[in-house]
């Protein structure tokens, strides 16, 4: 069982959450602008596109990378920006029309509540997207999020890097330099990166014996906003 606690606005656990100041630097803008200028394909301009890059903060992807290849930058180019416009427009907080994208009346209602606006988009982006849309895998791991959020409940606290975060579930064979290396970068598209997107795991880089790898962490959000069937378990973990 997964459940997503009520939070309130002034926790600062919300302030985690890449995710939620993507949107609500998005719906900002639109509320302030008088909407986001659209495409002849519907996606955001690039005028608003270049504008979240430098406000959003996405782990893995600032203006060093966005830029890297060319000088402007599309939403197609930007996922962070894609997905929330994606988002906002599924769970009704934001509309096209006329060749803009404004936001609805629940969507002014929810930026003014970034608790509310987190519950209402948060269990919608990691339960009920299709994460390998974006991928660009077209794979699927074989599995749930109730058993992947359970046991990462209880095995993340003290860390672990993707590949032991894979056996934990598959086996410990597969490694990124052997075959196995396909199977590990849908688990980690589908299950770890929406995670980290949402602000629930943090991922902090390390040298170890084996070269460069990255550690993959609980953040507070995770505990503040997640009940699972496992949390008994964790409380009786000791930490050195």
């Amino acid at each position: 069982m997964i459940e997503f606690r009520e939070l309130t606005d002034d926790n600062p656990v919300l302030q985690l959450s890449p995710l939620l100041r993507a949107a609500r630097h998005t719906m900002e803008f639109a509320a302030e602008q008088n909407g986001i200028g659209l495409t002849a394909t519907k996606a955001f301009q690039r005028k608003f596109v270049h504008w979240a890059v430098e406000q959003v903060e996405w782990p893995g992807f600032g203006l060093e990378e966005a830029f890297s290849v060319s000088k402007v930058v599309n939403e197609y180019e930007f996922l962070p920006i894609q997905i929330v416009h994606f988002l906002l427009l599924q769970r009704k907080l934001g509309r096209h029309y006329k060749g803009k994208f404004l936001l609805t009346k629940k969507g002014k209602d929810l930026l003014k509540t970034p608790a509310q606006l987190f519950h209402e988009l948060m269990p919608f982006f990691i339960l009920k997207v299709d994460h390998s849309s974006y991928a660009r895998l077209d794979e699927w791991p074989i599995g749930n999020w109730d058993v992947w959020l359970n046991v990462m409940n209880v095995e993340l606290e003290a860390g672990l890097t993707e590949k032991q975060i894979y056996g934990l579930f598959y086996g410990e064979g597969p490694d990124w330099g052997n075959a196995g290396w396909r199977e590990m970068a849908v688990f980690s598209s589908y299950v770890l990166k929406p995670l980290e997107w949402a602000g629930l795991v943090s991922v902090h880089e390390f040298e170890g014996g084996d070269g460069r790898s990255w550690m993959h962490f609980k953040t507070p959000l995770w505990g503040e906003a997640l009940r699972l069937e496992t949390d008994k378990m964790v409380k009786a973990v000791v930490r050195h």
